[in-house]
């Protein structure tokens, strides 16, 4: 398997990119591509040229496979991608989280609300008590008797 990751980068971004890596990139002004972080590892720089974009690592509410192929016909797994780069303009602000709210096609718009299960909200001293009892009943004793409400 390799490693890979998707790079999200605004449209201006994408068509400096695009005329870099044409075959006509020796006339281009941009001559560099560059990504490097900060001692955190979730934000940090990429470069076009001699331009700077503000860059973050996010990690997807899911796992995408990324496949490729020799002969196209015949699709073999590469990957599996969790993380994504999102370069930003340089006024836009940086994302709150680490982790990126929605996927990356409109069907996963805030995926991680609307197609997970959530965390049941649980009293912490409940299970701290039934905790209690059933360290006592494995240790052969028994347990107070606790009465449950409907979680």
């Amino acid at each position: 398997m390799e490693e890979q990751f998707i790079l999200r980068v605004p449209p201006s971004v994408a068509e400096r990119i695009e005329r870099l890596l044409s075959e006509n990139a020796s006339s281009s002004d941009d001559k560099s591509l560059d990504l490097s972080f900060s001692d955190d590892g979730r934000s940090g720089t990429f470069s076009v040229g001699s331009d700077q974009f503000p860059a973050s690592l996010l990690d997807l509410p899911g796992i995408v496979e990324s496949y490729k192929t020799y002969d196209d016909s015949v699709l073999i797994k590469s990957a599996d991608i969790g993380q994504m780069i999102m370069v930003r303009e340089e006024g836009d602000s940086a994302p709150d989280t680490v982790e990126y709210r929605h996927g990356l096609t409109p069907p996963m718009r805030d995926a991680r609300r609307r197609r997970f299960r959530r965390e049941p909200d649980l009293n912490p001293e409940l299970v701290k008590r039934v905790e209690k009892d059933l360290l006592k009943i494995m240790a052969g004793g028994t347990a107070d008797i606790l009465f449950f409400k409907s979680l």
